[in-house]
């Protein structure tokens, strides 16, 4: 059929080919009928033909043999593949997207149901008896006889598509459920990413104990040097009291390093699905290596992204809806049909002179609506047009973050060498200071100096590994885990044929 003429009347031409069960021939021919509305065309969308951050920079050899649906398992952590692996089973966030994806799963089979007859059948018994006539008689000189009379009645009652508008509503409703299930895919990537960040950090917080712990020891003996030094009489007790003071700060230092472990824990037991006070993590430091996932092609982050790809099946989702807004310009058609036995005595029921039976049809058409559906179509189409540019959005802000993670690691990998090279240095310098101060050519003070200085470079250093681990986290997380767009349930719209048992599928 070609294309109606007006606003919003469009429809398409395009053959779309059926396989049929036996027996459902009629209903196939009426269900391919037209298809009001455009189809879905994917719209373009801005990609770089490279990473700009990838220049000069090569990231850790590709470990090809990790599993890449379990991402985590570059950091090559037991305790932490044991964590992640309980996100998709009892992460209550999940679990909920979960719910909602079976109900969109579910809305497309509701709506696939339209397409076929709804079919009654309606037994029924009555027990009657006529007033008498005057003195109570009846008009043939009897009283009023009770009678029962029954009847049973199938009905069928059919809309058939022949605009393709329900078919334009399952395509928005697959679509739909698609979107529900990318969502899905996205909220646990977003928790495993969480809860892995997080574990990165208890780890910051493990290392950070441990440092603390062996700087606590440092001061100590520097304390007693000082003391055998006061009680030699080669120094004042300034220099122990300075000492003292140096010592109870890192250990005030040591003990608030366990508020923030504990919170970690806590919030990834919550990532979990558990109570915190159901898990205890023991200490272990940060890894020295920070692996790196290859980050591939620009051109295939738009099918490995749970949200990219919900953006998009969001596009078709509301394309399809502005068929369904254009099917309003065109007449509803239903077919009824009854047929059945009503009688008496039951007996005799089921015979031909009991038959009743009735077909019928109808069709209703708006004249006038004052607009209401050529605004219905035009809201339609601007909705297509903002989840469009919402799409379009969405995949700019995919590489931002990609970049963004992509000049972290960079930058924090030269960062970190440099950053090794002052420890190393604040150390030697530490040690050359004490050995000046036991010979007496230096105060005190000098060696506080070197030794302050060696803690803030070893926090340095510290939460240098920590952020490069986190960069790696959240890069993985931008490139999309090990997820792909393949994982969506299929595209294609599925049903029954009524009464013969095969099923039928739309071939784009």
């Amino acid at each position: 059929m070609a294309r109606g003429a007006g606003e919003g009347r469009g429809m398409t031409g395009r053959r779309r080919h059926w396989s049929v069960a036996p027996g459902g021939t009629l209903l196939a021919v009426l269900l391919t009928g037209c298809m009001i509305g455009p189809d879905y065309q994917r719209p373009d969308a801005p990609v770089p033909v490279a990473y700009k951050e990838l220049a000069g920079w090569k990231p850790a050899t590709p470990l090809d043999t990790i599993d890449r649906g379990a991402w985590w398992s570059i950091y090559n952590d037991p305790e932490l593949d044991q964590l992640e692996r309980q996100v998709a089973i009892s992460n209550q966030n999940v679990k909920s997207f979960e719910a909602a994806y079976r109900a969109a799963t579910a809305l497309v089979r509701e709506t696939e149901a339209a397409l076929f007859p709804t079919v009654s059948v309606t037994p029924s018994v009555t027990r009657s008896r006529g007033g008498g006539g005057a003195g109570g008689a009846s008009a043939g000189g009897g009283s009023g006889a009770a009678r029962t009379d029954y009847s049973v009645e199938g009905s069928a009652t059919w809309a058939p598509d022949i605009w393709g508008k329900i078919r334009r509503q399952i395509e928005s409703n697959a679509a739909a459920a698609q979107v529900s299930a990318a969502d899905l895919a996205n909220a646990t990537l977003s928790a495993q990413a969480t809860l892995a960040i997080a574990y990165v950090n208890l780890r910051y917080e493990d290392s950070l104990r441990k440092l603390l712990t062996d700087t606590v020891a440092n001061y100590q003996r520097a304390l007693d040097i000082t003391r055998n030094q006061y009680r030699a009489g080669t120094t004042s007790s300034a220099d122990v009291v300075t000492a003292q003071a140096q010592l109870q700060t890192t250990q005030a230092q040591l003990i608030a390093v366990g508020v923030l472990r504990g919170q970690y824990e806590h919030a990834i037991a919550m990532l979990t699905g558990h109570p915190p006070a159901e898990l205890t993590i023991p200490l272990t430091p940060l890894p020295r290596e920070v692996p790196v996932a290859p980050t591939g092609v620009p051109s295939t982050l738009l099918e490995r992204r749970p949200d990219v790809a919900a953006a998009e099946r969001q596009m078709q989702q509301e394309n399809a809806l502005i068929g369904v807004a254009i099917g309003a310009y065109y007449p509803d058609l239903t077919l009824s049909a009854l047929f059945g036995f009503a009688g008496n005595p039951l007996s005799k029921l089921f015979s031909v002179a009991n038959e009743v039976w009735s077909l019928g049809a109808s069709a209703a058409e708006t004249i006038f609506d004052a607009g209401s559906r050529s605004a219905a179509v035009a809201v339609a189409r601007a909705t297509y047009d903002q989840y469009v540019a919402n799409y379009r959005q969405t995949v700019l802000t995919a590489f931002q973050q990609i970049e963004d993670e992509l000049v972290a690691l960079r930058v924090l990998e030269q960062q970190a060498a440099a950053e090794d090279l002052a420890v190393a240095s604040a150390r030697h310098a530490v040690e050359v200071t004490m050995n000046q101060y036991l010979a007496g050519t230096v105060a005190y003070t000098s060696v506080i100096t070197e030794q302050t200085l060696l803690l803030s470079d070893e926090q340095t250093a510290l939460a240098i590994q920590q952020s490069r681990l986190v960069a790696s986290v959240t890069l993985i997380e931008a490139l999309g885990g090990g997820w792909r767009a393949d994982d969506l349930p299929g595209k294609v719209a599925v049903g029954r044929v009524a009464g013969g048992g095969g099923r039928f599928a739309v071939a784009d």
